[in-house]
């Protein structure tokens, strides 16, 4: 008979968006009650085309979080945000949708906004990087007058081309109040081919800690799946057991440094809720091993 200890969870895991076998209807809070359901404890909502959801709806979807102990919840904004906006009309725009992802994000209970930061658009990085700042800057002061108390991540990206390197998205929130960063290891990967080490990920990690201290490890958000990738970087995300992805390694390297927060799935249907249980089960797993913790055979059981 299996001793049964007690180990909480530093790393809740969950997926992004709802798996399509999530009962209908009902809506976010179908998918929440479905991802307790199923022993997960994080549900990353995909406000990805647009946000439109009422004030009511949002409170449901808050009430609904609130029932399940432990649960959190965080939104991923819509993908046309661009803090390197060419035009005054597109910038405005772009600033509309992260502030509405936040707002409502914050009123349905979340306090993680996952957005894409934007693109280089062939300028210099430095340059890039000091435009994103001063408008993260402008848009946490609203949010810090409204009293919306959100994280904004920044999430690092899988193309060359992209603003979103580890480093500037740890620089971003260092250097901007109410700013951490969203970590999609499978996006490092693929922007390199490299990344994908228990070495390299305790770098990454350690340069998290070098930039936010023990806040940027114990209030991790991170994003993980399969990735499909070129010379150019991301391609599409793909199921694990098709990836290259090292996973495990990078689950090991998070237990190695005692970090804390959130794992959300990113899967193409059907795989959702497979991957999620693989991530969950092989972190539980490897954190039983690191405690010591080991199934203890009933000696009735022994053969004689």
């Amino acid at each position: 008979m299996a001793k049964q200890t007690l180990v909480v969870d530093n790393i809740r895991v969950g997926t992004v968006g709802a798996p399509m076998i999530t009962p209908k209807p009902g809506g976010t809070p179908a998918a929440i009650n479905f991802m307790r359901s199923m022993g997960f404890d994080h549900f990353e909502i995909a406000w990805v085309q647009s946000v439109r959801v009422s004030d009511e709806a949002c409170a449901e979807i808050k009430a609904t979080k609130e029932k399940h102990s432990g649960f959190s919840l965080s939104v991923h904004a819509p993908y046309y945000i661009n803090l390197n906006s060419q035009t005054d009309d597109l910038m405005k725009k772009s600033d509309e949708r992260l502030l509405a992802a936040a707002r409502k994000g914050f009123l349905a209970g979340a306090t993680e906004i996952v957005f894409h930061p934007g693109s280089y658009h062939n300028q210099p990085p430095e340059q890039v990087y000091e435009r994103a700042k001063q408008k993260l800057l402008e848009l946490t002061k609203i949010l810090r007058k409204e009293k919306v108390t959100v994280n904004l991540r920044p999430e690092t990206m899988g193309k060359g081309a992209m603003f979103g390197t580890l480093e500037e998205a740890i620089q971003l929130s260092v250097d901007v109040p109410g700013v951490l960063p969203a970590i999609d290891f499978a996006h490092l990967h693929a922007r390199t081919g490299k990344n994908n080490t228990y070495e390299e990920f305790r770098d990454m990690l350690g340069k998290v800690e070098k930039g936010l201290g023990r806040r940027g490890l114990d209030n991790l958000h991170i994003h993980l799946s399969g990735i499909a990738y070129g010379p150019k970087g991301e391609k599409n995300h793909i199921p694990l057991n098709e990836a290259d992805m090292n996973y495990r390694a990078l689950l090991q390297a998070l237990l190695d440094v005692d970090a804390k927060g959130s794992i959300a799935v990113e899967a193409p249907d059907p795989f959702h809720i497979a991957d999620a249980m693989t991530i969950q089960g092989t972190y539980r797993r490897l954190r039983d091993l690191k405690a010591g913790i080991t199934e203890e055979t009933d000696p009735t059981d022994a053969d004689l």
